[in-house]
């Protein structure tokens, strides 16, 4: 399928913090094109169609069919094979396409939980890894559903810290099988695969090696369904491997490649899993917009109250600003895989290398992401009072399903700490210099603030100001704390915890802004006005959100007059423009009241 803004400059994972970035060089969702939006509509209507009527069934969990089916329901519409080349009997689809089908699905709960876990981490390792016959084997039926997919890696010993995994593989006397024994945890799928990407360790080998097993091969046995807070209809099982023999060709890559694999499918499951937390919140937003205006109360719908309005209008604000940052990174890793390729990389591999280019910003998505959706399930919740907390209404569904995001692919902790670690480790290789920014800012510390006019007359040039003085404050904090505390610094879980916070709403708060521009340059600013009010809405949320993460980091590691001079750093980097922040929610509460619906792609 053909991509966008391909003339675009290449722009670096990670560099966001230390560039400015032009409203031209980033994809916004206004831009789909109009094959993008019948996919879109085909997975809505199958959701609303198959899924919906459903969802109390497959909470249920007394028809073991009933997921299975509806799999092969979504296979025949092509929705397992997306991601998969043609060659293979699925659509080659580019990867900010299979992001928006992710998003669209990501509205039909534990659905949606099963279908990614098959076409992701499932079927992706064979994808990316596999050689040309594992391919050829299992790529079509997985993409038809023929044959459903697991991944086996998490241990009771081992989640974070997934390369300490205690499943062994042992080469047979006469060296054509390997039998694998062990036990893995928390196994989407795993009551009906029949495909398990299975993670275990050769003999004292340092890192884990991963295979390809099929059900058939015997040795699999599992415990009874998990009974789960949430997505309570998607299978979850322990799996149990006894001399499980597996041929030594479905070894998958090459021995010990098996964490490297591991690392590089999360990447992808944690900016999908972004594009999924999307789905659910518009899901939640309009059942929200819908109740608040049939629900009476005082002789009026509680749709016209302030208080209503409030929490509307920042849900919208948060997903918008999600929903720019997600698309944004997911054309990004579409133009790094088009430049590799067109470098004469195989595509196998560009597609690996451009999404492990933006790694970081797959990190941050999967936090923010999971994190808006938790506050809008919450806030929905709340729009329907009583009833919210009902098992009747949709909202208590949402809820307690919503809550698994901030711990699939890496727990929002981990991803925190990671963001921080992968932009030190870079900066350390050479590929981004943080350093001269970072000294730049600590001398302008010193010299006396620029009161001068701004000569910038862009609608957003306040917001322009304010995304660079908060890159400012970071890279003050992040360059302070690597000059203290050097090598210990990847022991201040606390600390990196902090910086991850600031970047990501730097990510979140420019990537609302640049969307926000391309609707002005395109319709004007009288269009745009509703985009706007949640630009201005969002960039108050940030700031309060960065202010508070910075205090924390500085609090941490510095004192004296260099608490006090980073202190005034900070203050002077997270001044925001006063707006009346009531009339911006309500400007977008009622806007989206009148077309019932988030209506802003």
């Amino acid at each position: 399928m053909e991509t966008l803004n391909k003339e675009k400059k290449a722009i670096k994972g990670g560099e966001f913090l230390i560039s400015e970035t032009s409203p031209q060089d980033v994809f916004t969702p206004e831009q789909w094109s109009e094959e993008q939006k019948m996919i879109a509509q085909t997975c809505t209507d199958f959701v609303e169609h198959e899924v919906y009527p459903k969802v109390e069934e497959l909470d249920a969990m007394k028809d073991p069919e009933l997921m299975p089916n509806l799999l092969d329901k979504s296979g025949e519409l092509g929705l397992l094979g997306t991601s998969i080349p043609e060659q293979y009997g699925g659509f080659g689809m580019d990867f900010n396409t299979s992001m928006l089908i992710a998003e669209k699905v990501g509205a039909g709960y534990s659905f949606a939980v099963a279908l990614s876990a098959h076409t992701g981490i499932g079927t992706l390792p064979i994808l990316y890894y596999g050689n040309e016959d594992q391919k050829a084997k299992y790529l079509p039926k997985l993409a038809t559903g023929e044959w459903k997919a697991s991944y086996c890696l998490t241990e009771p010993d081992s989640g974070s810290d997934a390369n300490s995994g205690k499943t062994k593989a042992d080469l047979t006397l006469d060296g054509k099988h390997y039998l694998i024994n062990g036990q893995k945890m928390w196994i989407t799928n795993g009551g009906f695969a029949d495909v398990f990407i299975v993670f275990a360790k050769i003999e004292d080998d340092k890192n884990l090696t991963a295979f390809i097993v099929e059900k058939g091969f015997g040795g699999v046995t599992m415990n009874e369904e998990e009974k789960k807070m949430g997505i309570k209809g998607s299978s979850t099982r322990q799996i149990f491997f006894n001399d499980c023999k597996v041929p030594v060709e479905n070894m998958l890559s090459e021995r010990e490649n098996g964490f490297k694999i591991a690392l590089n499918i999360l990447n992808i499951g944690r900016i999908k899993l972004a594009s999924a937390t999307l789905g659910a919140a518009k899901g939640v937003i309009k059942n929200a917009l819908n109740y608040s205006q049939e629900r009476k109360q005082f002789g009026k719908s509680i749709a016209e109250f302030g208080a209503i309005k409030h929490k509307l209008g920042e849900m919208m604000a948060r997903v918008y600003a999600s929903e720019a940052a997600t698309y944004r990174a997911g054309q990004n890793i579409d133009d790094a895989y088009d430049a590799l390729v067109a470098g004469g990389m195989e595509e196998g591999e560009a597609k690996l290398k451009a999404v492990e280019e933006f790694a970081i910003e797959c990190a941050m998505l999967k936090v923010h992401g999971s994190e808006t959706l938790d506050f809008v399930v919450d806030e929905g919740v709340q729009v329907y009072g009583g009833m919210g907390y009902s098992a009747d209404a949709p909202m208590e569904r949402a809820y307690r399903d919503s809550r698994i995001n901030r711990i699939f692919e890496g727990t929002n902790e981990i991803n925190r700490m990671l963001t921080i670690d992968m932009l030190l480790k870079r900066a350390m290789k050479g590929k981004l210099d943080l350093m001269s920014p970072a000294m730049a800012v600590a001398k302008e510390l010193t010299s006396i603030p620029d009161f001068g006019g701004d000569d910038d007359e862009r609608v957003l040039a306040a917001e322009h100001k304010l995304i660079k003085n908060l890159k400012k404050a970071g890279l003050m904090i992040a360059g302070a704390a690597v000059q203290k505390l050097m090598a210990t610094l990847k022991d201040e879980q606390e600390i990196l915890m902090n910086l991850a916070d600031m970047l990501i709403q730097v990510y979140a708060l420019e990537s609302a802004v640049l969307r926000t521009e391309r609707i002005i340059e395109s319709e004007g600013a009288g269009a745009a006005k509703v985009h706007i009010e949640m630009v201005k809405v969002y960039a108050h949320y940030a700031v309060d959100e960065a202010t508070k993460a910075g205090k924390q980091a500085i609090y941490a590691f510095a004192e004296g007059d260099e608490m006090r001079m980073m202190l005034m750093g900070l203050k002077r980097y997270t001044k925001v423009q006063p707006h009346n922040l009531k009339v911006a929610r309500r400007t977008i509460a009622d806007y989206c009241l009148d077309k019932g619906d988030y209506p802003f792609n």
